[in-house]
């Protein structure tokens, strides 16, 4: 496999404050990875060592085969799409795209024909000749791409670039940069904190907290088999339901409270004993009926029925008032104080350590 970017025991510290701790990281030729995570886990800051925009305090960072650790960010090869649109309000939107590359003294007819092409695939032919100012947000944010798209480089740093937009235009968008990436097949790497975006774009998602990558995998891997707690609580909203307790029985059984849930046929194969254990269940895996199966169902009771369009979402109060989610079909209506039992689809399931928060 050909590596675009390779990131080599990256560490970042502001004095005694460590930011960014031993990252490795290994970016496949044309991939698109996600750098997900909430607010202060790094990604950005991540991101911007990648472009140049910031030094490290040790490690390597490699692109294309070549060591750019302390490279120049215009010796990187690199075109950069930040979170504000960053254009220049005096020009037009084809000045803006031309701008580097005059600067580089490329020649006019290679300059023209690179706006032309970056025009065409991003569909903003006719906006050429107005000002930023005369322009909506997501037009705005289609130049921004457009300028790091005409440097014709092999990899794109995307900087939150869709959290300004309104909801509808970061859909829009979303498709178009899914497009892009399909049509070009440039290494991308794409930082966000919204995971409807790293699901959607994504070949690989890295999910960060505290500077450290905590998994990185495909996203349904991410969505099925999350690493630990925090992917999982992480990942999916609503978020999974956790309910903690303990595996009993030489591990062939989950005990919450009264209730005892059987565990033949979970995924992640034999389970050891655990005085404390927590049990994770996305919404979609269980099912509401009216009657309770012995080691398969959790007693509950309706307390709100929110219609969501496609399908519902049921939330219900479980023993210990542990507050769970069920994903129903809309046309399915539940009233508040129903008493009910969720099957469990054990296969789907989860089992976390209590104390290391590791998947088991």
């Amino acid at each position: 496999m050909t590596h675009s970017i390779q990131v080599k025991d990256l560490t970042l510290s502001f004095g005694s404050v460590s930011v960014l701790k031993n990252m490795n990281i290994d970016v496949a030729e044309g991939e698109f990875i996600v750098l997900l995570g909430p607010s202060g886990c790094g990604k950005s800051t991540l991101l911007n060592c990648l472009a140049g925009l910031l030094d490290i305090t040790d490690g390597e960072i490699w692109i294309k085969g070549k060591n750019v650790t302390w490279a120049e960010p215009s010796e990187r090869g690199i075109g950069m799409v930040f979170q504000s649109y960053a254009l220049y309000p005096q020009m037009t939107v084809r000045g803006n795209l031309s701008f580097g590359l005059k600067n580089a003294r490329m020649p006019k007819e290679e300059i023209d024909k690179r706006i032309a092409r970056a025009a065409e695939i991003l569909q903003i032919g006719p906006l050429l000749d107005r000002k930023p100012a005369a322009l909506s947000g997501g037009q705005r944010q289609r130049v921004a791409i457009g300028r790091a798209l005409v440097r014709d480089v092999d990899v794109f740093l995307f900087d939150e670039p869709l959290s300004n937009l309104d909801a509808k235009l970061r859909s829009e968008l979303r498709v178009e940069i899914k497009r892009l990436h399909s049509r070009l097949n440039n290494t991308m790497v794409y930082v966000t904190h919204d995971q409807i975006e790293a699901l959607t774009l994504a070949d690989r998602i890295a999910v960060m907290r505290g500077g450290i990558i905590q998994q990185l995998a495909a996203p349904q891997e991410i969505y099925n088999r999350p690493s630990n707690l925090f992917v999982a609580g992480f990942i999916g909203s609503p978020s999974m339901n956790f309910l903690h307790g303990a595996t009993v029985e030489g591990g062939r059984a989950f005990q919450f409270g009264a209730t005892r849930i059987d565990l033949a046929g979970y995924e992640g194969g034999a389970i050891l004993e655990r005085p404390k254990a927590i049990l994770g269940l996305r919404p979609e895996h269980l099912v509401i009926q009216d009657h309770a199966e012995l080691g398969l169902t959790i007693p509950a009771v309706v307390e709100i029925d929110e219609p969501m369009g496609a399908d519902s979402l049921v939330w219900l109060e479980a023993e210990g008032g542990l507050k769970m989610s069920v994903r129903v079909p809309v046309e399915r209506r539940m009233s508040a104080g129903t008493q009910v039992h969720l099957k469990v689809d054990i296969a789907k399931a989860s089992i976390f350590d209590t104390v290391s928060e590791q998947r088991v």
